[in-house]
Parts: C-alpha cells; structure tokens; sequence
C-alpha cells in the first residue's frame, strides 16, 4: 500500500509478490470505499466529509514516484530439488551437475541463507527414514559449505518419509521422493 497525504489522503493498493488477493478500506467522516484491485486507488480530500473517491493508479508512476520502497521489497525464495540414488546419499548425476547454479544463485544475494530439508521415500521403517533424510540433509549442507557459502547460515532438516513429492503406498521404491528441497532466501 502506497499512501501520501498532500492535499488529502492517497491510498494505492499495491499487488502481492505471491498474486495472493489483498484489500484495504479508507474511511472517511463521508463513507468508506474497499480498494481491493492491485494499483486501484482511493482518494480523500483533506478536510472533506464525502466518501473516498475509487480510481485507477498507473503501476508505472507509482513505481516511478515510490523507487526507494520497490527497492526495499526482498527476492523471492528460489527452490531447488536435488535427488538421490536409491538408500543413501549419492546425488544423481544430474543433481550433481545443478549444484554449481543453486550455489550460484545463493552466493549471489547478499545475505541470503538456505534451508536444506532431507526426504525419502516410503522403503524401510521410520526411525531409519529420518535418519537417512537428515544425512541427506547434512551431506548437501557440506558440499555447499566446500563451495563457499558460509555454514552458520544453512539450516539442515531431516523429514523422512513424511511428505512426500509423490504420495504412494509404504514401502514403495519413487526417485522423486529420494530428494533434498532446498530454499535460498
């Protein structure tokens, strides 16, 4: 929401990073109006008791016009999904070969961290599925430490076969669960 207040009050209503809906009301002695359409306006002069008047903002000015607050909203949380072979912690080839862009991308915000989450997929029991997704977990958080990013700001989880990718019976051999998601901030 951007707002002014000369000669009176300007609210725009500016769009969710995620397209999630949003609304605010402006009330005014005179009435209340909703503004809930991105870059929709509402206006009141100062002073005065009618209701707030609707109206279209023009996104390009109020970019224009607002450059230090757009410069202040953060990048997007980017994911990766690396996969492993079946019943350990070897990436496969192809997982191998996306670590350089993940690392890229995660030494490239300045002071980004990344949460690594370790899965697997519904063979064995519980308590060595945890295990297993937290070494997962743990091995990727060191490769991406050897490469160069500081390890006081990865965060490695382990969930085991709790949420898979791909929803199956137990015990049932699915690559795309075997798998780290890993989320640079």
């Amino acid at each position: 929401m951007v707002g002014c207040s000369t000669p009176g009050t300007r609210v725009v209503l500016l769009p969710q990073e995620d397209g999630s809906p949003s609304a605010v009301t402006v009330r005014t002695k005179g009435g209340e109006q909703l503004v809930s359409q991105p870059f929709q306006q509402a206006t009141a002069p100062l002073g005065s008791d009618a209701p707030p008047k609707l109206g279209q903002a023009d996104p390009n000015e109020v970019r224009d016009k607002n450059k230090e607050l757009f410069a202040l909203v953060p990048t997007k949380p980017q994911r990766f999904d690396l996969f492993f072979d079946t019943g350990g912690t070897t990436l496969t080839a192809d997982s191998v070969r996306a670590l350089d862009s993940i690392i890229a991308t995660a030494l490239a915000r300045p002071g980004a961290d990344i949460t690594v989450t370790g899965h697997t997929d519904t063979r064995g029991n519980t308590v060595d599925n945890d295990a297993l997704s937290m070494r997962r977990a743990q091995e990727i958080k060191q490769l991406l430490v050897g490469r160069g990013f500081p390890a006081d700001r990865i965060e490695a989880i382990g969930r085991g076969k709790r949420e898979p990718a791909v929803s199956t019976a137990d015990n049932v051999d699915e690559p795309r669960n075997r798998r780290v998601v890993i989320v640079v901030r």
